[in-house]
């Protein structure tokens, strides 16, 4: 199983982007994902979860309200929303399922 993220870029404060994460090779059916995130000089953080059916989700308290994951597993995507954002949600965004991890991608929100 790899995992392939997308969707990152420069956005201003306030604005939206979208992440997907998807897979090379295999499904994700089977498997909660999370979304993690790294900001520099800081530690890897936990952002959300989703279990594998998509009926439950969770969130850092960091996110909450602003942030949405979400999966269609017919097309093999899970996907995190992110709106209103904030200059601190600047960091590489990893989505992860077990010890598998992807390669990140980069957002980072400008004043």
């Amino acid at each position: 199983l790899q995992l392939v993220e997308s969707g990152g870029g420069l956005v201003q404060f306030g604005g939206s982007l979208r992440l997907d994460c998807t897979t090379t090779g295999d499904t994700l059916r089977e498997d909660p994902i999370k979304w993690y995130r790294q900001a520099p000089g800081k530690e890897r953080e936990w952002v959300a979860i989703i279990t594998s059916s998509g009926q439950s989700t969770w969130y850092a308290d960091s996110v909450q309200g602003r942030f949405t994951i979400s999966r269609d597993n017919a097309k093999n995507i899970v996907s995190l929303q992110m709106k209103s954002l904030k200059i601190d949600d600047t960091a590489v965004y990893y989505c992860n399922t077990g010890d598998t991890w992807g390669q990140g991608t980069q957002v980072t929100v400008s004043s």
